[in-house]
């Protein structure tokens, strides 16, 4: 295999084992989130009305083209968004592939990636469909960097103009990322990029005032006698579109079932434990799936905060690792990662300490793909310094890279059990999804309770047998297989 291509083969080969367990651990039936989705969008896909409401912007816009060809083509198949998702994860390990094989740090690290991309950590997400534009968001976020990385390069590393075409990236994709497929997740991309380019903005100026003479890097020299005018350009390209959206996201409504009616001071006076544990458990389940911890191995609460602390501890080393080595003066991918992952933990602790009862909320897999941007960005990072050392004496190594090196590792070896645990109840969740199969074919006979249990959707079963109406009316869905009649 030539490494030129295996930035393609290992991806392709991680969606090829989804797209497997995907079929291995579930069948082609709504339930979920789909019942709202059923409720709110069929079956007139094309009115207008539905597209044109207020807060348009945080049911994201993409949804709508993809609901339209699946009804069109597909009858409603959730399969069909399960592909979605899955080539959105493809396109991910694609742009990290590709950075890693630019940067010439070969297959041992490609395969480090791809397994951490692929980990099956983020089972939830592969299996309920509905959210197959978080993927296709994560994806788009790791394309940007890798423009971004690119410009970087050429301007502030190399000291010459940037291409023209990645210029025009930078101010077009964040419109197309923020306000057409991104969500709620646009803040993480957003407040990572307004603080890279309000710090370039102000670089010139402030090295400038600091820096009295020529330094012996540079780098430095470059940045300060650079313009910030085109990073002012970027991070208005970045404001706006985020303006948008936040304006549209005024007009939502939204309800969560068992939320506390706390405000966020009473929280913390009354469970000021809940807080730094809700954080640190979400930095464990990178290293095992919350499921896997709780269920198969037991772990007690004090080891899940303890292996948190250590996911932490390599998140402070990686950054100190690239001011060290000064890897930003290289490249700033990895960098980047690293970062939205940390913003990532941040970000679901404020949005989700509501749920005060359930402290290991954020170790749920369906945050596993915004949390793996830091691990992956911490993967890069120590191959980048194992790379630089590397052109010294391989035995002289530094404590702190071999250190690194050890985590990712360690890392990688969890990410394999979680999968491995995964695989094996594959099965037995394929089970629960023939159940449900049985259940929409009969709905009318099946019990309120059984179904708020069975469809998984607590919000009354008058809804469920409303969805379920819509389909067997339109024949879609699970009814164009079996047209209502027993299998």
């Amino acid at each position: 295999m030539k490494r030129s291509y295996a930035y393609i083969l290992f991806p392709l080969a991680g969606m090829a084992f989804c797209l497997w367990y995907v079929c291995t651990a579930t069948s082609d039936v709504v339930n979920s989130d789909y019942i709202r989705l059923v409720n709110s969008y069929l079956p007139d896909v094309w009115n207008p009305e539905k597209f044109f409401v207020a807060d348009v912007l945080t049911r994201i816009p993409v949804n709508y083209l993809a609901r339209i060809l699946n009804v069109t083509f597909f009858d409603f198949s959730v399969r069909f968004d399960q592909i979605l998702g899955i080539l959105g994860l493809g396109l991910t390990g694609m742009a990290a592939c590709a950075y890693a094989r630019k940067e010439g740090l070969g297959f041992l690290t490609m395969t480090a990636v791809t397994l951490l991309i692929f980990s099956l950590n983020k089972w939830e997400m592969l299996t309920n469909g509905s959210g197959w534009a978080h993927f296709l968001t994560f994806a788009g976020f790791y394309y940007y960097y890798l423009v971004l990385d690119r410009v970087w390069k050429a301007e502030m590393v190399l000291g010459g103009q940037a291409d023209r075409k990645d210029r025009i990236r930078l101010m077009v994709l964040p419109f197309i990322i923020t306000l057409c497929i991104a969500g709620q997740y646009c803040a993480i991309y957003s407040g990572v990029l307004i603080a890279v380019y309000g710090f370039l903005a102000l670089l010139p100026v402030l090295g400038r005032h600091f820096l009295k003479k020529e330094t012996e890097r540079p780098f430095w020299n470059r940045a300060v006698h650079s313009s910030g005018l085109p990073y002012i350009r970027y991070l208005l390209c970045i404001l706006i579109p985020l303006a948008l959206y936040m304006v549209s996201n005024a007009f939502t409504v939204e309800e969560h079932a068992g939320a506390t009616d706390l405000t966020l001071m009473q929280a913390i006076q009354e469970k000021p434990k809940f807080f730094p544990a809700f954080f640190m458990k979400s930095f464990a389940s990178m290293f095992l799936g919350g499921e896997t911890m709780e269920q198969k191995f037991h772990f007690p609460n004090r080891l899940m905060l303890l292996i948190g602390l250590g996911v932490m501890a390599g998140y402070l080393l990686a950054l100190w690792l690239n001011v060290k080595y000064r890897l930003y003066e290289r490249t700033i991918f990895p960098l980047l990662l690293i970062l939205s992952g940390g913003c990532s933990h941040v970000l679901i602790l404020i949005s989700r300490w509501i749920f005060l009862d359930q402290e290991n909320y954020g170790m749920s897999s369906r945050y596993a793909v915004q949390f793996q941007m830091g691990i992956i960005g911490i993967v890069l990072t120590a191959a980048l310094v194992w790379k630089l050392e590397g052109k010294k004496l391989r035995l002289k190594r530094r404590f702190s890279s071999m250190l690194a090196a050890a985590f990712c590792c360690v890392i990688v070896a969890g990410n394999l059990v979680t999968t491995a645990d995964e695989i094996q109840k594959a099965p037995y969740r394929k089970d629960r999804y023939e159940e449900k199969v049985e259940a929409a074919l009969h709905y009318e006979d099946v019990s309120d309770e059984d179904l708020e249990r069975i469809f998984e959707y607590r919000k009354g079963p008058e809804k469920i047998r409303a969805a379920l109406g819509i389909l067997k009316d339109n024949h879609w869905n699970v009814y164009s297989r079996y047209d209502g009649e027993e299998q």
